[in-house]
C-alpha cells in the first residue's frame, strides 16, 4: 500500500500543514476588510475590491522570484523567508491604521501577499514530496483541509475584533459631521476609531508567524535529491514547460478558481446585507458558517478521492456550482421577478454558502494536477502556477464594477463572473487535466 506520509517526517508534515492554517488568516480577513474599509475609509465596492488586488499582485510579482530562490536555497529557506515577509506586512498595519491612508493599507497587504507567495509555493510543492507520488493529491488535500480552519479563525477574529457593529445611517453621518471636536468633527473621530480596530489582530498574527518561523528553523527537512544533470536542466525550462498542456491548463483553471473563491467570499457579507435584515456582525457570522462549509468540503473530498479521480470530482463539483450560482443570482432581491427571494431570502444566501463546499477541493486539485509529471521543471512550473492567483486581482474588482454600473447597484449581477469561472474549471476537470506532452 502506498504511504501517505514518509515515515519519520510526521512532525514536519504537521508543521508545514500549520502553514495552510496560518496563511488563511490574512486571506479571509481581507473579506472582512472589504466591508470594514467601505465604512472606515468611505470606499466604493470597486475600490474596496482592490484589497484583493493588492494581495494577489503580491503573489504574482514574487511567485517566480520565490521559485528561483527555493531552486537555489531549498524549500526550508524559502518558507522561512516567506514567514518573515508575512510577519513584516502584518506589523505594517499599525502605521497604516495611524495614517488612515488607503494606499498604505494596500502596501501592507501587498507585502503580506509577497510573503504568502513564498509560503504557498513552498508548502504546496513540498507536501507533494512528503510521501508516495501516487498519493500526492490526497496528501495535499489533507493539508489544505486545515486551510479553512484558519479561515474560520480569521473570520471569527475579524467579526469579533474588527467589526464594531456601529453602522450609522446617512442622516446620522450628517449629524456627526456637524459636531465639532478637537480632531475636526465627530465623524472624523468615528472613522479614526474604526480604522484603529484593524491593527491589533494583524500584530497578533505577525507574532504567531515569527513563532512558527522559529520552529521551522529548528525542524529537520528531508533532502530532496537532485543530480547535477537535473540542476542544469532546471535553469532554462520555460520553453520545456509549455510542452505540458495539463500544466498551462491548470494555470487557466486556477486563474478562474481564485477569482471565483475571492469573489464569493469578498462580497458574501455585502450580498447577505443586501438580501436580508442582518447587521454586519451577523453577516460576519454567516461568513463563519460559510467557512465551515468549505472545511467540510475539504474533508469529504479527501475521503471521496479514495474512489473517484480528483480532477473528475472537481469537474462534477464545478457543474454543481454553476447551478448554485444561478440560484444566487435568481434568488436575490435584484431578481425579485423570479419570486424566489419572496419565498425566503435564505435561498440565495444558502446557495452562495454551499458553493464553498464544492469549491473546496479545487485549488489543491488544480495545483497537484498541474505539477504532476513535470519532473525537474516542478519548482518553476509551480511558481508560475502560483502566479495564476492574479485571477483574484482581476475578477474580484470586476464583480464590484458590474455592481457599481448596474441600475440598482446590487452585487447579484456581478455573480455571473462566478458562473463563467466554474465553466472553465469544469472544462479542466474533464478535459484539460489529462497529462501528456506536446
Amino acid at each position: 500500500m502506498s504511504r501517505l506520509i514518509t515515515p519519520g517526517y510526521i512532525f514536519t508534515f504537521a508543521l508545514i500543514t500549520f502553514l495552510f492554517f496560518l496563511w488563511a488568516l490574512p486571506n479571509v480577513l481581507n473579506d472582512v476588510l472589504i466591508k470594514q474599509f467601505q465604512k472606515s475609509l468611505e470606499l466604493s465596492r470597486f475600490e474596496a475590491g482592490l484589497i484583493q488586488t493588492a494581495l494577489t499582485v503580491g503573489y504574482f510579482c514574487l511567485a517566480i522570484p520565490a521559485g528561483l530562490f527555493m531552486q537555489r536555497f531549498g524549500y526550508k529557506s524559502g518558507i522561512l523567508a516567506g514567514l518573515l515577509c508575512f510577519a513584516g506586512g502584518c506589523f505594517l498595519f499599525y502605521p497604516a491604521a495611524n495614517s488612515g491612508i488607503y494606499l498604505v493599507f494596500l502596501g501592507s497587504i501587498f507585502v503580506i501577499g509577497s510573503g504568502l507567495s513564498f509560503l504557498e509555493l513552498g508548502a504546496n510543492s513540498f507536501i507533494t514530496f512528503l510521501g508516495d507520488p501516487s498519493t500526492a493529491a490526497r496528501r495535499l488535500n489533507l493539508a489544505q483541509s486545515f486551510n479553512p480552519v484558519g479561515g474560520i479563525t480569521g473570520v471569527t477574529l475579524g467579526t469579533l475584533f474588527i467589526f464594531s457593529g456601529n453602522e450609522p445611517a446617512p442622516e446620522q453621518i450628517a449629524a456627526m459631521k456637524q459636531q465639532i471636536t478637537a480632531a475636526g468633527n465627530a465623524y472624523t473621530d468615528f472613522l479614526q476609531t474604526e480604522n484603529s480596530r484593524v491593527w491589533p489582530t494583524y500584530i497578533l498574527i505577525g507574532i504567531v508567524a515569527l513563532i512558527v518561523a522559529f520552529f521551522i528553523w529548528n525542524t529537520q527537512f528531508p533532502k530532496i535529491e537532485t543530480s547535477e544533470k537535473e540542476k542544469e536542466k532546471e535553469k532554462g525550462s520555460f520553453k520545456a514547460l509549455f510542452r505540458y498542456p495539463h500544466w498551462y491548463g491548470a494555470i487557466i483553471s486556477q486563474f478562474f478558481y481564485v477569482g471565483a473563491q475571492l469573489g464569493t467570499w469578498s462580497y458574501l457579507i455585502t450580498y447577505v446585507q443586501e438580501n436580508s435584515p442582518l447587521t454586519e456582525k451577523q453577516a460576519g457570522g454567516v461568513l463563519i458558517v460559510n467557512m465551515v462549509f468549505f472545511m467540510a468540503g475539504r474533508f469529504v473530498s479527501t475521503f471521496l478521492m479514495k474512489w473517484i479521480q480528483p480532477t473528475r470530482l472537481m469537474g462534477v463539483y464545478a457543474l454543481i456550482n454553476m447551478g448554485l450560482v444561478a440560484v444566487v443570482i435568481l434568488g436575490s432581491e435584484w431578481a425579485s421577478w423570479t419570486g424566489l427571494h419572496a419565498v425566503s431570502c435564505w435561498i440565495g444566501i444558502g446557495a452562495m454558502m454551499t458553493t464553498s463546499f464544492f469549491m473546496s477541493l479545487m485549488y489543491p486539485t488544480n495545483f497537484a494536477s498541474g505539477i504532476k509529471g513535470l519532473g525537474v521543471q516542478t519548482k518553476l512550473g509551480a511558481s508560475i502556477l502560483v502566479m495564476s492567483l492574479i485571477g483574484g486581482a482581476i475578477l474580484t474588482p470586476l464583480i464590484g464594477l458590474i455592481a457599481e454600473i448596474s441600475p440598482t447597484r446590487a452585487i447579484a449581477p456581478g455573480m455571473i463572473v462566478l458562473a463563467v469561472s466554474y465553466g472553465v474549471i469544469c472544462w479542466y476537470g474533464f478535459r484539460g487535466s489529462k497529462t501528456g506532452k506536446n
